[in-house]
């Protein structure tokens, strides 16, 4: 079941496109394993993995659904390595919780690496088609061009059929920098783990919850800025970025959803005798 809860007159439903697996190592980046193997000790599995969550929000507003994030998916492709049988739940969950895919009229990909945009596109009678037909699939103009200009690096990480059918039905919304999606809802650029990622604020009423895309790959990325996943493309951008949106968050007494922790993903970082604390909140 999803999680519905509210930022001031919003009402927001975090809910999950599921599990999926990958490398312990490369989510810890050069963080040396002594270091980090305490936090996941209890989770990693025979080949070395942890289970990752798909944390995506739907946010209703007057003329219909936001929604930020769509994992994974279930069209089978995946990089080497990693486990996806426990994902692509996504447009299950909505339905359970009484969204239609007519009614999402935004989608809002935080960058465009596959397990964020995977239910961009579902398919229908052997043809891959926009998963919302109704909605505009926002997404930053430097990220668009580097989903389409890929490299040995890059090529493992974008997926052309989450892409092309939305750009066949033109539903591509190219944005460059800050924009409003609808009124309190807004992408803000937050490079640093590719160099057009962005984050999303959602505010109203005096509250704030930001959607951290892949600022950080676990939770404890918020409290230690330096450790740093091995998919950051600019690494040192992205450490400087966390401080930034924190120390936002922190002022703000903003929600935090983190898109790779455990479901729900939500908490507040809280300082604690000068020192940055994750407080994860249940659903």
């Amino acid at each position: 079941m999803g999680t519905w809860f509210r930022v001031g007159k919003l009402q927001l439903l975090a809910v999950s496109d599921g599990t999926f697996w990958i490398d312990a190592g490369i989510v810890f980046g050069a963080v040396p394993r002594v270091m980090w193997e305490p936090l996941v000790k209890d989770q990693i599995d025979d080949q070395h993995r942890i289970p990752m969550g798909l944390n995506c929000l739907a946010i209703r507003t007057e003329k219909g659904v936001v929604l930020v994030e769509t994992g994974i998916g279930n069209k089978g492709r995946a990089p080497v390595g990693m486990r996806t049988d426990q994902a692509g739940i996504l447009l299950q969950e909505l339905a359970k919780e009484g969204i239609r895919r007519d009614e999402v009229i935004a989608v809002v990909n935080s960058h465009l690496h596959f397990d964020h945009c995977g239910n961009n596109t579902v398919l229908e009678e052997g043809k891959l088609v926009p998963t919302f037909p109704r909605a505009r699939y926002f997404v930053q103009k430097g990220e668009w061009e580097d989903a389409h200009h890929l490299n040995e690096r890059t090529r493992s990480a974008y997926f052309p059929e989450h892409l092309e059918p939305l750009e066949e039905a033109r539903l591509v919304e190219v944005v460059e920098g800050e924009a409003e999606i609808a009124p309190g809802i807004r992408m803000v650029p937050a490079p640093g783990h590719t160099p057009h990622h962005i984050i999303v604020e959602v505010e109203s009423e005096g509250e704030m919850l930001i959607h951290t895309g892949d600022l950080t790959h676990h939770p404890v990325g918020v409290e230690r800025f330096a450790w740093l996943s091995a998919f950051d493309v600019l690494p040192l951008v992205n450490m400087e970025t966390k401080r930034r949106i924190v120390s936002k968050a922190i002022e703000k007494r903003a929600i935090l959803m983190v898109a790779h922790a455990p479901y729900p993903g939500l908490g507040l970082v809280r300082l604690e005798e000068g020192r940055r604390r994750w407080q994860p909140l249940e659903g």
